[in-house]
C-alpha cells in the first residue's frame, strides 16, 4: 500500500502504490500484476512438476506424455541444429500447389498448422439450439493483432505496418528467398491481409452476438464463396455429413472469394509461405525465435527481453496438455477443503444475484422471472474438471520436439471438430487447471474458476472473509455478471441466443450500461488514448456488478458475527483493500497501446477506481466527502 496517499482521491495508489513500487517490470514482461505474479509461481511449481516427469523412472501415461514434451522442448541443441528443416515438408507441399487442390490444402493448413491462413474454422454451438455442435467458418489470416492495425491512418499505425512489412520480409529472407523476392513478397501479404482485414468485423460489432449468427446450407455457402469447393474441405476435415454451417462473418467471405478469384495463386502460395513459416517460428531455431520476439514483443509491446525457455516450454506443455499437467497440479496445490470453500462463497453470491433482481425497481416481473430462471440454470465449475481429458491416441517422443507440436496441434484441432454432430459435453472446461484466470460461457451458461486463480495471495484461507471476499469474491460476482452484460443478456437459460427481455427493460438496461460506458470513455489509457468503452463495457459492467454482489453476500454471510479491525483497518475498510489489490499492475506504454485495441478489459487502475466511484458502501467506509474524486456525482448501477 501507499498509506501518503488518499483513498477518497486515488483508490488505487492507495492500495497498489507500495506494490506497483516494489514490484518493476521483468525484462521478459510486457505488463506485470498480481495475477501475472501468481502465474509465475504456478510456472515454477509446473516446472518442478515436469522436471520431475522428464526424469522420472515409474510414471503413468501422462507423466511419460507431459515430461517427454517438456524434455524434448528443452533440447534447444538439438532445435537449433534443426534450423528451418522443420518447416520444408510445408514449403514444398506450398510449391507443388495447384488451383484444384487448394480446398485440400486449407483444410491440412487448418488442422496442423499452430497459427491460422485465411480464415477460421471450429466446432461450436449453435446460437439456436446450443445443444447442437455445428460447424464455425470465422474470419482469420492476419498477422497483425487486430484488423484496425490494417485500417487505421494515424501515424503510429504506419509506422506499425512498415515495421510489419520489415518482419515479413526477414521471414522470407530467412525460408531461404533473396533479398529482392524476400520484399517483394512482403508487399503481397501485406496487400492480401489488408483485403481480408478491411472485411473483418470490428471488435465492438464482434461484441454483438447477432452479427455472428449466420448459418447456412453448403449450398448457401458455395453460392456465397464458390471459389472454395466446400464439400472438399469438410470432408479433408473428416466432416462428412455437414448439414449446415454457422458463417460467423458472410461479407468477410465473400470479400475472401472475391481475392481468391482476382489473385494469382502465386501470390496466394506467397500469403501461405509466410503464414506456414510465421506459425511455426516460435517452434523453430533460435533465429527464427528471435525475429518473431522482435517484432511483436520487443517493438509492438516493448517487452526488452524473451522469456527463459523454461517458462516457454511450461507454458506450452499447459497449451497442449493442460489436463495431463493440471491433473498433477492440482493434486498438490488445490485441496477439498480449498473447493468447498470457494463452492460456499459461490452460492452465497448467486443468493446475493437472486436477492438483487427481485428487488430491481426498473424491471419488471416477466424479465425478472426469466432472469432467475437463467440464474438458477448456471452450472458452477470450480477448480478442475469431473473428468480428465483422454489424451491417450496423442504420441510424444522424447527426441522429437517439433514432431510434438504438430501432432499436439493436429490433436487439439481433430478433438474440436469432432464435437460437430454429437451432444454437448457440459463438464468440458476451456481453460486448463493451473490458469490464473476465470470465464463464464454465455453458450453454455457456466462459470469457471480454474483452481490456479484459488491461490494466495488472490484467494488466501489464512486471512479473514473481508479480503477474500472482496477479491475473489468480487471475481466470482464478475463472471456471474457476464451472464448479464450487455452480451451475456442475450442469451437465455440454456444458452440460446433469444431475446427474453421486454422492450421497456431492454432499453432501461441500455440506460443503465450507458451510464458506465460514458464514464469509462473519459479515461485515458496512455497519450491521448482514452478507452474504447463500447468494447469493455462488457468487463466494466461486470466489475461493478461483481463487487456490489460480493459485499452483498460477505455481509450477510458474517451478519451473526461482530468483526474486529485488522491491522489499523475496519473490515468495511479490508474488503475494499482485498477489491484493490487484485489488480496491481505495471505496464509497458507499448503494451498499454496493443490494449487500447484489443483488449475489452479496461486497465487496472480503472478497474479498480471506477468501480468504487459508484459504490456508496465504500464511500462510507473510508469517509469520503464530495467534491473528492472516489465520491461519484452520478452514480451508475445496473446489477
Amino acid at each position: 500500500m501507499d498509506k501518503t496517499a488518499n483513498p477518497c482521491e486515488d483508490f488505487y495508489q492507495y492500495v497498489c502504490g507500495g506494490w506497483m513500487k516494489n514490484n518493476p517490470l521483468p525484462p521478459d514482461q510486457a505488463a506485470w500484476d498480481v495475477y501475472a505474479k501468481l502465474t509465475q509461481d504456478n510456472e515454477r511449481l509446473l516446472w518442478g512438476i515436469l522436471d520431475d516427469a522428464a526424469t522420472a523412472g515409474n510414471r503413468s501415461a501422462a507423466q511419460q506424455r507431459i515430461g517427454d514434451y517438456f524434455s524434448a522442448c528443452m533440447n534447444t541443441a538439438a532445435v537449433d541444429s534443426a534450423g528451418s528443416a522443420p518447416l520444408k515438408a510445408e514449403l514444398d507441399r506450398i510449391a507443388a500447389l495447384n488451383s484444384a487442390g487448394l480446398p485440400q490444402f486449407m483444410a491440412h493448413a487448418h488442422l496442423s498448422w499452430p497459427g491460422n491462413a485465411l480464415f477460421n474454422v471450429g466446432a461450436n454451438q449453435d446460437f439456436a439450439d446450443s445443444e447442437k455442435m455445428i460447424v464455425w467458418l470465422g474470419a482469420g489470416g492476419l498477422g497483425l493483432p487486430d484488423r484496425d492495425y490494417y485500417t487505421k491512418t494515424d501515424p503510429k499505425s504506419q509506422e506499425i505496418r512498415a515495421k510489419y512489412v520489415d518482419y515479413v520480409t526477414q521471414i522470407f529472407a530467412m525460408a531461404g528467398e533473396s533479398a529482392d523476392q524476400s520484399k517483394a513478397d512482403a508487399a503481397t501479404v501485406m496487400q492480401i491481409e489488408t483485403t481480408l482485414a478491411t472485411a473483418s468485423l470490428t471488435r465492438v460489432e464482434r461484441r454483438e452476438p447477432h452479427n455472428l449468427d449466420h448459418k447456412m446450407t453448403l449450398a448457401q455457402l458455395g453460392a456465397l464463396a464458390p471459389a472454395i469447393d466446400w464439400s472438399q474441405y469438410l470432408s479433408t476435415l473428416g466432416l462428412t455429413h455437414v448439414e449446415a454451417v454457422n458463417v460467423s462473418e458472410p461479407a468477410f467471405f465473400k470479400a475472401l472469394n472475391g481475392l481468391l478469384e482476382k489473385e494469382s495463386l502465386d501470390h496466394i502460395k506467397t500469403y501461405l509461405r509466410f503464414h506456414a513459416a510465421n506459425g511455426e517460428a516460435a517452434y523453430l531455431s533460435a533465429d527464427f525465435q528471435q525475429a518473431s520476439f522482435n517484432f511483436y514483443s520487443k517493438y509492438l509491446r516493448g517487452v526488452p527481453q524473451m522469456r527463459p525457455r523454461w517458462k516457454r516450454c511450461v507454458s506450452q506443455v499447459d497449451n497442449y496438455l493442460g489436463e495431463a499437467l493440471g491433473e498433477e497440479f492440482v493434486r498438490r496445490n488445490f485441496g477439498a477443503d480449498m473447493k468447498s470453500s470457494t463452492v460456499r462463497m459461490t452460492d452465497e453470491i448467486e443468493q446475493a444475484m437472486q436477492q438483487e433482481i427481485e428487488h430491481l425497481d426498473w424491471m419488471s416481473e416477466p424479465t425478472k422471472q426469466q432472469a432467475l430462471l437463467k440464474l438458477h440454470g448456471v452450472r458452477n465449475k470450480v477448480g478442475y474438471p469431473d473428468k480428465w481429458r483422454d489424451y491417450s491416441s496423442l504420441e510424444i517422443k522424447p527426441n522429437d520436439y517439433y514432431g510434438n507440436v504438430e501432432r499436439a496441434v493436429t490433436f487439439e484441432k481433430k478433438r474440436n471438430l469432432a464435437k460437430v454432430g454429437k451432444p454437448v459435453d457440459h463438464l468440458e472446461w476451456g481453460m486448463s487447471p493451473p490458469t490464473v484466470n476465470a470465464y463464464y460461457n454465455p453458450q453454455m451458461n457456466d462459470i469457471n474458476f480454474p483452481a490456479g486463480v484459488l491461490q494466495p495471495p488472490l484467494y488466501d484461507a489464512k486471512l479473514d472473509d473481508a479480503p477474500n471476499y472482496g477479491d475473489t469474491g468480487g471475481t466470482i460476482g464478475h463472471e456471474l455478471t457476464h451472464g448479464f452484460d450487455d452480451e451475456g443478456r442475450k442469451f437465455d437459460a440454456h444458452g440460446n441466443l433469444k431475446d427474453w427481455w421486454t422492450a421497456d427493460d431492454a432499453k432501461k438496461f441500455e440506460e443503465r450500461v450507458q451510464c458506465v460506458r460514458d464514464q469509462y470513455a473519459q479515461y485515458v489509457i496512455v497519450d491521448d488514448i482514452h478507452i474504447n468503452s463500447k468494447l469493455t463495457s462488457g468487463e466494466d459492467v461486470a466489475d461493478l456488478g461483481g463487487e456490489v454482489l460480493a459485499y452483498i453476500a460477505w455481509k450477510k454471510a458474517n451478519a451473526a458475527q461482530h468483526l474486529e479491525p485488522h491491522d489499523g483497518f475496519t473490515p468495511e475498510q479490508r474488503f475494499f483493500i482485498g477489491f484493490g489489490q487484485w489488480a496491481c499492475t505495471n505496464e509497458r506504454p507499448e503494451q498499454l497501446r496493443v490494449q487500447a485495441i484489443t483488449d475489452p478489459h479496461s486497465p487496472g487502475k480503472d478497474r479498480i477506481n471506477g468501480v468504487v466511484v459508484n459504490m456508496p458502501d465504500f464511500r462510507q467506509a473510508f469517509a469520503c466527502k464530495p467534491g473528492q474524486k472516489m465520491v461519484s456525482e452520478k452514480v451508475c448501477r445496473v446489477w
